[in-house]
């Protein structure tokens, strides 16, 4: 059983362990569930618990190749990047709410990536995984608008600054 683990981690790809998307997590839970059934029961057989191991394997490769090809379906399968805070400290508070962060948790977020000054903060993003990146920049090198393509509520004709307007109205 281990073997053929380590076999379909390996054909699958470092995606299985990465930062996951929902469907990645829902897949690695069914896989461990499989794995912990056929190795504590006596139903399913050995051979019963590798096969769905191998066909949840096979299933979360289809589904990254379809995302991969398929904008709509990465847009149903992964939660969508979302802004919490815009250019110089300014709060987005209905996305924080929507991503369930407090300013507690923001202000954990901004010490732990060493922000001294929130005139240095022009975004902090909560990524698809859950995982919160602040985006540094100055007047001289404002952040690439590439980098905040499909994150919610950023516009890319305002630019951030938009956002915030809109937040504080």
């Amino acid at each position: 059983m281990y073997a053929v683990i380590l076999a379909c981690a390996r054909l699958a790809g470092v995606r299985s362990f990465a930062e996951m998307s929902n469907f990645d997590i829902a897949i690695t839970i069914a896989i461990g569930s499989t794995i912990a059934t056929t190795i504590v029961s006596d139903s399913p057989a050995l051979s019963r618990g590798i096969a769905g191991i191998i066909a949840l394997y096979a299933l979360q490769l289809a589904i990254s190749k379809i995302r991969g090809r398929f904008r709509a379906a990465e847009k149903i399968l992964d939660n969508r990047p979302i802004l919490l805070m815009g250019p110089r400290g300014r709060l987005l508070p209905t996305n924080m709410a929507v991503a369930r962060i407090t300013e507690d948790d923001l202000r954990s977020t901004l010490r732990s990536s060493n922000v001294h000054d929130l005139e240095q903060v022009q975004a902090v993003i909560m990524e698809g995984t859950g995982d919160i990146h602040v985006l540094r920049s100055d007047a001289n090198h404002p952040v690439d608008a590439w980098l905040l393509e499909g994150v919610r509520d950023y516009e890319p004709r305002g630019g951030l600054e938009s956002v915030c307007r809109q937040s504080a109205e």
